[in-house]
């Protein structure tokens, strides 16, 4: 999995359990692609220290993600259910797999 990716599905199942602070941080580092200076300039901070929270913050997500697997089961599952609608819309000419297609493509949706 590409690395931005897994750290932003990393930060939407467990960024709830970082603090307020591990949140700003990381969100601006990872997901808003500010550098550091400009973060450790805005915070009052040293570079090293927004580097050092930001790897901090990605220890815990993945230690979570160790223990939990939340983001391993959501990619899993919405590889199993992408099958299952490719293989629904092969077979269009059955009303059940059209069905079964529609209601695959809203489970995709959802997650």
């Amino acid at each position: 999995m590409e690395k931005i990716l897994e750290q932003t599905l990393l930060y939407d199942f467990y960024g709830e359990l970082l603090t307020e602070h591990q949140k700003r941080v990381y969100e601006d580092v990872v997901l808003n692609d500010y550098s550091l200076s400009e973060i450790a300039d805005e915070l009052g901070i040293s570079r090293q220290g927004v580097h050092d929270m930001v790897k901090r913050c990605s220890r815990l997500l993945n230690g979570y993600e160790e223990k939990l697997h939340l983001v391993e089961k959501f990619v899993s599952l919405k590889e199993k259910v992408g099958e299952i609608r490719k293989i629904a819309k092969t077979r269009e000419s059955d009303p059940d797999m059209e069905e079964i297609e529609k209601i695959s493509a809203r489970i995709l949706e959802e997650l």
